[in-house]
């Protein structure tokens, strides 16, 4: 996949009259491989190149940083996601302060025009562009019109009674109610990290750890999850604990620290995926190791008859 950034990229020498698909595109949840999987079909049809525009930092990082959400996937991981649907390329524009101020017409003209050349745009139903938001759908159709290229958009998709939307995940993911953001993804939520060093406690116990260090901006609330870990493309069952560990540790600093089951190999310095499947219990302090370890062995028989049922 192609990846080119605005401004300092000229559009790749291959791109065939794009069919561009336009949003933020954060978690890739199933609206998302909606729009998505139709600009494929399009381009495929129409022996075009498919492109994926997002922005870089997210526009609220730059207009209202204070109410700026974290978000559920890091650049890195967005990519690594629009190239496994198969999308010919991305193009990403750096979000400054500038470009905020520019009209719709000046962005359509300017970025989707002059730089991509674009045939057709895809955007949600509720897209919106341009200084303080102030164009629509209608808007983009009226300038495709008068630039010679074409507007489409697709209706919002639901899962059960409910819009999918990167929003409403996010308030899922911080609620700790990861099976249910899972659904709307499509996907377990997942964050990505280096395994560093820690005290090795958890070896002492019989339950070695990997404290995970990740560059996610959004972890779930602190308490005990069963996730997985995926190890050199290997999708290993495991038990995550998010939390300031209370039984061993007062310094009050959160890790992340995973338990992967069956697995006896060194780790540091490794990278790692966990994918939050289901929250087990709350983090809570206990009054000695033993007991510690009583309560980490019942996690772990938890974590596995709920693999076994998902036939994981």
């Amino acid at each position: 996949m192609d990846v080119i950034h605005f401004p300092e990229d000229a559009r790749a020498a291959g791109w065939r009259d794009p069919v561009l698909a336009l949003g933020n595109f954060d978690g890739l949840h199933r609206g998302h491989r909606k729009i998505l999987d139709r600009l494929r079909r399009v381009a495929g049809e129409r022996h075009a190149t498919s492109v994926v525009m997002t922005f870089d930092p997210h526009p609220p990082r730059v207009v209202r940083p204070d109410k700026a959400p974290p978000l559920l996937m890091t650049k890195a991981q967005k990519l690594e996601g629009l190239a496994q649907i198969g999308v010919d390329g991305a193009a990403i524009v750096r979000f400054t302060h500038e470009l905020s101020q520019w009209s719709p017409e000046a962005f359509v003209r300017t970025v989707l025009v002059e730089w991509l050349r674009v045939s057709e745009v895809w955007v949600g139903a509720n897209f919106l562009f341009g200084h303080d938001r102030s164009g629509n759908f209608s808007l983009l159709r009226a300038l495709g019109g008068r630039y010679g290229f074409k507007a489409e958009k697709i209706d919002p998709v639901r899962y059960k009674d409910f819009v999918v939307s990167s929003t409403r995940i996010r308030r899922l993911v911080s609620e700790a109610r990861v099976d249910e953001a899972s659904a709307l993804l499509g996907h377990p939520y997942f964050i990505d990290g280096t395994v560093v060093k820690g005290d090795a406690r958890g070896r002492t116990i019989g339950f070695p750890t990997a404290n995970v260090c990740s560059t996610n901006e959004l972890l779930p609330p602190n308490g005990v999850y069963a996730t997985t870990a995926i190890i050199d493309g290997v999708v290993w069952p495991s038990v995550t604990n998010i939390g300031t560990r209370p039984t061993v540790d007062s310094s009050g600093r959160i890790t992340v620290e995973t338990h992967v089951f069956d697995f006896d190999r060194d780790l540091y310095g490794t990278t790692v995926r966990v994918a939050f499947v289901q929250r087990l219990r709350d983090e809570r302090a206990f009054e000695s190791l033993e007991l510690l370890k009583a309560q980490i062995d019942l996690d772990c028989g938890r974590a596995r008859v709920l693999f076994d049922r998902l036939s994981l």
